[in-house]
């Protein structure tokens, strides 16, 4: 028996475009909440009663660290010192270039034992830090939607920054190389992200999916923030 569908309904392929035009759209309200936040006042970093090792927040391109908002107070809570890095201001850099800022506040900090807790370029960046010569004050790092591989979207971007992305990229093709430090990296990606069609997943790394979509949003939610700090913690260990 033929059964025709409804021709009032749409079709399932419609439907799933409609969905993914739905989670771009409140993916980019998350983040224009958090731009518009660090336009209004400035934010503090959270503290928390110590203890543990330190956090380094590393946010992803455009972004200030009030991104990784949730997951530094959360890390807070769980007694790690969480760390900015000023002279990144809105990571517009060259991933090398801002690698090298990375480093600089380091060893000026002076901070040792430490856990980047890293979002999309962020977790670029990240890799290069635990390659270069402050590898030793670093314990591991936690990246967050990081495009390791890059995004096949960021050809078509305008913006030279967001160009560098493309896979074919030298700089990112060089990191992709860069195999060993892999292992201490844990690389958390959602299921469906709208920059990222090729997910953040890293060869060698833990990797670890969720069932949340968008680039920006699972920043905020409840299932990524506990798994970071987990992932942290178990790091740590």
């Amino acid at each position: 028996m033929n059964r025709s569908r409804d021709p009032g309904r749409p079709a399932p392929r419609v439907l799933a475009e409609l969905g993914r035009l739905g989670t771009r759209a409140v993916d980019y309200a998350w983040a224009a909440d958090r731009q518009l936040r660090h336009l209004v006042g400035r934010a503090v970093l959270p503290t928390g009663p110590g203890g543990a090792p330190p956090a380094v927040l590393l946010p992803g391109i455009y972004e200030t660290w009030e991104f990784l908002g949730p997951v530094a107070t959360a890390l807070a809570r769980a007694g790690h010192p969480v760390h900015a890095v000023p002279g990144l201001r809105h990571n517009a850099r060259p991933v090398p270039e801002s690698a090298d800022v990375v480093v600089e506040h380091l060893e000026r900090a002076d901070l040792n034992g430490v856990v980047l807790v890293a979002h999309s370029k962020g977790g670029l960046i990240g890799k290069r830090v635990m390659l270069s010569a402050a590898a030793d004050r670093v314990l591991g790092m936690v990246a967050i939607a990081t495009p390791f591989a890059g995004s096949r979207w960021a050809r078509y971007m305008l913006s030279r920054a967001l160009r560098s992305f493309d896979p074919r990229d030298p700089v990112l093709l060089a990191l992709a190389g860069e195999l060993l430090v892999n292992e201490r990296i844990t690389s958390v990606y959602p299921r469906f992200d709208p920059h990222i069609p090729e997910t953040g997943r890293l060869p060698g790394a833990r990797n670890v999916e969720l069932p949340l979509a968008g680039h920006f949003r699972p920043l905020g939610q409840r299932l990524l923030v506990q798994t970071v700090v987990r992932e942290v913690a178990r790091i740590t260990e």
